[in-house]
C-alpha cells in the first residue's frame, strides 16, 4: 500500500524538493507525499533517529530521500545543507519551510530569552532557509518556496511569540513573492488550522483538554488530516500554481470565520476528511475521546 495522493504519479519526477521538519507530524507526511509523486526528497531535522525512521520509511515505500540534520536557525548548518543538496542532486526545485515550534505562555511571562527563541525558530530560520536557497540557486534557476504559518488571525491568545512570528512569516513571504518573482520564484504560505499529528501527544494535560475541545468550535467541525495540509503544499508547489504567489491557502475548517451568532447546529457533518497518508497514525489522545 502506497500514498493514495490525489495528484497524478510522476509529477514531481528528476525534481529536489527539502522539507524541514521532515522527522515528524506534517513534514513527515508531506516528505511521504512528494517522494511518492516522484521527488528526490530532502528531510531536514534536529533529530536524527526521527529522520532515519522516515528515510527508512519512504525507501522501504519506493521513494527517493535524503536527510540531513540541521538546526535552522544556525546559518552554517543552513548553508551546509543547501550546498550539500545542490552538490548531490544539482538542483533545488522546492522549498517547504515547516519546521518550527512554541511552548505555551502568557505574554506577560514570556521572558525576552524566550521570545526571541521562538522567532529565531519560526521566523528567522525559514528566512535564512529562504535567502539562501534564493541566492544559491532559485535566483538564477527559479523555483517555489511554501512556508507553514499557523491559524494566527485575530490574534493567538497565550502563543502570542508564535503568532509574531508567524505572522511575520506572512509578511516576509508576501515580499519575497514580490522581490523575487522577476527570477521565477513563487512564495505562498499554508496555514493549518487544528491538525490532528504526533504534536497532540506532547502537550500538557490542561492544553491537551483544549484540544480536545477544538473540534467543536469549528464551522466544519473536527480536526484537519496532516494530508489535508500536504496536498495544499503539492499544489502550491506544482504547476497548476504557477500564477499563484504571495498567496495563504488556509486549511483550518473555516475556525476563523466563526461568528457569535454561529451554532453548533451550522457544523457541517457530511463533508468527509480526507487522509491518503497509509502511514498516519491517530494520536493517543484523540483515541482517549
Amino acid at each position: 500500500m502506497g500514498y493514495n495522493s490525489v495528484f497524478a504519479p510522476g509529477l514531481f519526477q528528476d525534481r529536489t524538493i527539502i522539507v524541514t521538519g521532515g522527522g515528524s507530524g506534517i513534514g513527515r507526511c508531506t516528505a511521504h507525499e512528494l517522494a511518492y509523486l516522484g521527488a528526490q526528497v530532502v528531510i531536514v531535522g534536529r533529530n536524527p533517529e526521527k529522520l532515519e525512521t522516515v528515510t527508512k520509511e519512504i525507501t522501504e515505500d519506493g521513494g527517493k530521500v535524503t536527510s540531513m540534520t540541521c538546526d535552522i536557525r544556525d546559518e552554517t548548518q543552513v548553508v551546509s545543507v543547501i550546498d550539500r543538496t545542490l552538490e548531490q542532486f544539482g538542483a533545488i526545485d522546492g522549498l517547504v519551510n515547516n519546521a518550527g515550534g512554541q511552548y505555551r505562555a502568557e505574554l506577560k511571562t514570556i521572558s525576552t530569552k524566550g521570545f526571541e527563541a521562538v522567532v529565531r525558530n519560526n521566523l528567522t530560520g525559514g528566512f535564512i532557509f529562504m535567502r539562501e536557497t534564493y541566492t544559491r540557486w532559485m535566483e538564477a534557476h527559479g523555483g517555489a518556496i511554501v512556508n507553514i504559518i499557523a491559524d494566527i488571525w485575530n490574534g493567538w491568545p497565550e502563543m502570542g511569540h508564535s503568532g509574531a512570528s508567524r505572522g511575520g512569516m506572512l509578511t516576509l513571504s508576501e515580499t519575497a513573492a514580490c522581490e523575487w518573482a522577476h527570477s521565477g520564484v513563487r512564495v505562498n504560505t499554508v496555514a493549518p488550522g487544528g491538525i490532528a499529528s504526533s504534536g497532540f501527544d506532547t502537550y500538557s494535560p490542561e492544553i491537551t483538554q483544549r484540544l480536545l475541545e477544538y473540534a467543536d468550535k469549528v464551522p466544519l467541525p473536527r480536526y484537519g488530516t496532516e494530508s489535508e495540509i500536504s496536498a495544499a503544499v503539492v499544489y502550491l508547489l506544482s504547476p497548476a500554481a504557477a500564477y499563484v504567489t504571495g498567496s495563504c491557502l488556509r486549511v483550518d475548517g473555516g475556525a476563523p470565520n466563526l461568528r457569535q451568532t454561529w451554532t453548533r447546529e451550522y457544523g457541517a457533518t457530511n463533508i468527509p476528511e480526507f487522509n491518503g497518508f497509509h502511514r498516519s497514525v491517530q494520536p493517543e489522545v484523540l483515541k482517549r475521546k
